[in-house]
């Protein structure tokens, strides 16, 4: 690099050691405050590091995460740098903790840290990679009917700027039949020729479905073996209601691309998330806002070209964000491996078995969500006859109980057992809900 690269000017400036020493004060300053390295001890112990209302049974976890000790203590410490030297913290901080939190999701993603776009919202994700899909005129997205408000005005927006068109399937027939099986055929029938991307969602929101995504990877994989490179179909998926809830690898899952929120099941710092590029996918994603990746900002320096570096980098916005909470998202990963995959999936299976169970034994409720995990994750979706769902949600706040509405125009009440509850707690939430009756 020459003498005009920024951290030859932030050298011959004097701002380097300054924000070396600053940075050694403040991290000497709070050693003692930081959390020895995650252990998992108990359930107990795991939800007495979260500061929730004790008052309440928090069963709407999933829409914003509160913050665990680890996590909460992180964001803590950037925020004290920052506020004491913005400028010698930041220059001291950006790379190291960035590369530590691509890291920390590889690790945890099973995949590889140059794949992975750092964002602040599974939103801010599928606006990123659909808003800068490579299409030609004629070309095809194919989704579902399925999928959130984000997806649809992504993929509508890019479908207008290209020429390309956007179509929308069904998956089911009824929640009450479907199966693994029918949802693969209607995916396998509902592409066509001329379709280049399929965009779905894991887990959605609107019923606590959860997609056999793997078997809907090996079906565009079966499709793609005799297509051309450039009309190969790529298959991206919405992950944020199963990430931090499903076991997992992406070197397993077969998708091409997996955007997810990290401040929901994840307990990531609130704005924060990925996205997850399969290396022979991320040529047909385009940039749309500047990267202030260090190399690629130091190219640009020395007027060379930064064509080469990975696309994830040039996928990672620009700009100035929350850093003490992008900073401390690798905390997040390492409280989930601490506790370990497999046992939090467990976990929040037991627990989401056990509500739709005693839901579904009550003659006055309707259970939306289905009852095998094969088919769902951590989200419950039902109905009481008479009652609105919002009156529903209401009514169990009343009784310290915290649900939510599906922001659908079909719209459930709807509740998501997590790692911060208890079996009791659920045994306390259906004794409410056996009680409810219209007015």
């Amino acid at each position: 690099m020459n003498d005009i690269g920024r951290r030859g000017f932030l050298a011959r400036t004097g701002l380097a050691l300054s924000a070396a020493v600053l940075a050694g004060a403040y991290d000497r300053a709070f050693a003692d405050q930081q959390s020895p390295k995650n252990t998992f001890r108990n359930w107990d112990d795991l939800r007495a590091q979260f500061p929730l209302s004790r008052q309440l049974i928090h069963l709407a976890a999933f829409f914003l995460a509160s913050h665990p000790t680890p996590v909460r203590e992180a964001i803590e410490r950037h925020r004290a740098g920052l506020d004491a030297d913005p400028i010698g913290y930041w220059h001291e901080h950006e790379e190291k903790q960035e590369a530590k939190v691509l890291q920390a999701a590889a690790d945890y993603l099973c995949a590889d840290p140059t794949d992975i776009a750092l964002t602040d919202s599974t939103t801010m994700g599928l606006g990123l990679l659909y808003g800068g899909l490579a299409l030609r005129p004629g070309q095809e997205i194919l989704t579902t009917t399925h999928d959130h408000y984000s997806t649809e005005t992504s993929l509508r927006l890019r479908a207008e700027r290209t020429g390309a068109t956007v179509r929308q399937i069904t998956l089911y027939r009824s929640l009450k039949t479907v199966s693994r099986d029918e949802i693969v055929d209607s995916l396998r029938k509902g592409v066509t020729p001329a379709t280049r991307i399929v965009a779905v969602t894991w887990v959605h929101s609107s019923t606590g479905l959860k997609l056999p995504i793997r078997e809907m990877a090996l079906a565009i994989q079966s499709i793609n073996r005799s297509r051309s490179e450039q009309d190969r179909v790529i298959f991206c998926v919405d992950g944020v209601h199963a990430l931090g809830v499903e076991d997992f690898c992406l070197r397993d899952l077969g998708c091409d691309f997996l955007i997810a929120g990290t401040h929901k099941w994840m307990f990531g710092p609130r704005g924060t998330g990925l996205v997850w590029g399969h290396p022979k996918a991320w040529p047909i994603a385009q940039a749309i806002i500047p990267t202030f990746n260090t190399q690629a900002y130091d190219l640009w320096m020395e007027n060379r070209s930064a064509s080469d570096l990975p696309p994830s980098i040039h996928m990672t916005p620009g700009g100035f964000h929350s850093f003490e909470h992008r900073w401390a998202l690798d905390e997040a990963f390492g409280f989930h491996q601490a506790i370990g995959k497999s046992k939090v999936t467990q976990r929040i299976y037991e627990l989401n078995q056990h509500l739709k169970q005693g839901l579904a034994a009550m003659s006055h409720v309707t259970l939306h969500t289905p009852v095998s995990q094969d088919l769902s994750a951590g989200i419950v979706c039902f109905e009481v006859a008479g009652m609105e769902p919002r009156t529903v949600v209401d009514t169990l706040r009343q009784r310290k109980i915290v649900g939510s509405v599906t922001p659908y125009a079909t719209q459930y009440a709807r509740l998501a057992p997590s790692l911060l509850n208890s079996r009791q707690e659920i045994d306390t939430t259906l004794g409410v809900i056996r009680n409810l009756r219209s007015s």
